[in-house]
């Protein structure tokens, strides 16, 4: 990070211009955002995640029950799982009919995904359903969603960053177009006379 290059236009020079003065301050508030700005809005986006996350989390675990089910008969393929299999790629998640009970104590059966690779009738696996007995994904787990979480504070800290950044170069573009600009505008009223007696230049 360039930033602080221009602090050092603070120093007294009698050749510094108010465009330099200017460049040190946008630096000096740059590493101040830098420092403790970004930080602080990664930390509080992070947190604000954690807590709505959480709630949801919460909210999963109040929604879905666990239960057993147990498989009684590995269920038909789906044609392009079929291809998928004659080309050499393995099924991660093979679909079963099985049957488990239902959070109301009625019994149920239906076709649902192992996380086994291998599933055989009789086998027992964990699955997660609704109020209502239908299977449902499992709930997240908090540490995932701590997890997402951090990945969002570290986004927005990022984020804040680049834009910090961003803005400062643009601004120190504009100062250095006005410096050249003044530069111009100088040489054009003193070039005529440049070199010539008596002109004092």
């Amino acid at each position: 990070m360039r930033a602080a290059i221009g602090l050092w236009r603070w120093r007294r020079n009698p050749l510094r211009r108010t465009t330099d003065l200017v460049e040190a301050w946008l630096a000096f508030t740059a590493v101040v955002l830098l420092c403790l700005v970004v930080p602080g809005a990664g930390v509080l986006s992070g947190l604000s995640a954690n807590a709505s996350l959480q709630r949801a989390v919460r909210s999963q675990y109040q929604e879905r029950v666990p239960t057993v089910a147990r498989v009684v008969r590995i269920a038909p393929q789906d044609p392009r799982e079929r291809d998928a299999e004659a080309a050499g790629e393995q099924r991660l998640r093979p679909a079963v009919v099985a049957d488990w009970t239902a959070p109301d104590g009625s019994a149920r059966t239906g076709t649902v995904n192992t996380l086994r690779q291998q599933a055989r009738p009789g086998d027992a696996f964990p699955l997660w359903t609704d109020r209502t007995g239908r299977p449902v994904p499992p709930p997240m787990h908090p540490e995932t969603a701590r997890a997402h979480a951090l990945i969002a504070g570290l986004t927005v800290a990022l984020l804040a960053g680049l834009l910090v950044e961003t803005a400062r170069r643009l601004a120190v573009h504009r100062l250095v177009r006005r410096r050249y600009a003044r530069l111009d505008r100088a040489w054009a009223q003193a070039g005529p006379d440049w070199g010539r007696t008596g002109t004092g230049s």
